[in-house]
């Protein structure tokens, strides 16, 4: 859509049935995908791909370059999938050499004010509320849920249907399908409710939380229950999802299981 009070770049490539709002500035080498809607003083900035059926809400800046001291001015992009919203004032960096990108899932809502940085990677229908800050090369799983204000450390990983409480401090990786809460961050049980609304069966929801309590409830390391995790318990997509998660974690995962919450 024509809009006299936006500026596009002539070298941007904006779809034809995109809506863009008054006061909104495009910069060069930026890809604005089909029925995308950008509402007014929006700044999309060079390296942005922004995939179809968006929506960007007032005051995002979106593909800024990184707030990190050993950026040199490397070309390096924002890349955002289909039908994600982006809401007030939210940042986003772009990427950077270590990975050259910062990418952000399809069917996303990133809440206003929340921060990317540079680097993070963040899967599909991943939520990231109100105020959370993700520091650089933080990787959030699909299906995640991260509360209003957390902060998450550098080089976190967050697993598939993980949901992490408000306001909460996160310096260890968040194993898959886990709720994580107080200070410090530990494993309170797990993420039953999401589970449930995304299909899962009865007897799947049990068999990870019988893998969580050989985990965090019965008093073993994390070496010995994973041994008797992949000896006892049956092969599964969810199983061994769990299991390569923590073997591949370089920060260790959040503490153990104490008490109710």
């Amino acid at each position: 859509m024509n809009q006299p009070l936006a500026y596009v770049h002539p070298g941007a490539k904006i779809a034809r049935n995109v809506v863009i709002d008054p006061f909104t500035t495009i910069h060069n080498n930026v890809v604005v995908g089909e029925g995308t809607w950008i509402g007014s003083n929006v700044t999309i900035m060079e390296g942005a791909r922004i995939g179809k059926n968006c929506s960007i809400f007032p005051g995002a800046v979106i593909a800024a370059v990184p707030q990190d001291l050993k950026f040199g001015g490397e070309d390096s992009l924002a890349i955002i999938g289909d039908n994600t919203t982006i809401r007030e004032c939210v940042t986003i960096n772009r990427g950077t050499q270590a990975s050259g990108q910062t990418v952000i899932g399809s069917n996303c809502l990133i809440m206003a004010t929340a921060h990317i940085a540079h680097d993070c990677h963040i899967g599909d229908y991943a939520i990231i509320v109100n105020g959370v800050a993700l520091a650089g090369h933080v990787t959030v799983g699909q299906y995640a849920i991260i509360g209003g204000l957390a902060a998450i450390h550098q080089f976190i990983n967050i697993g598939d249907h993980a949901m992490i409480s408000g306001g909460s401090l996160v310096r260890k990786d968040v194993p898959p399908f886990t709720k994580a809460a107080k200070e410090p961050l530990s494993y309170v049980g797990i993420n039953s409710v999401g589970l449930r609304r995304r299909g899962f069966t009865s007897e799947k929801i049990r068999e990870i939380q019988e893998i969580y309590r050989i985990l965090y409830q019965k008093n073993y390391n994390t070496s010995q229950a994973l041994g008797i995790i992949e000896a006892e318990m049956s092969a599964s997509p969810e199983r061994d999802e769990i299991l390569d998660f923590i073997r591949n974690s370089s920060r260790g995962i959040m503490k153990g299981y104490s008490g109710s919450y």
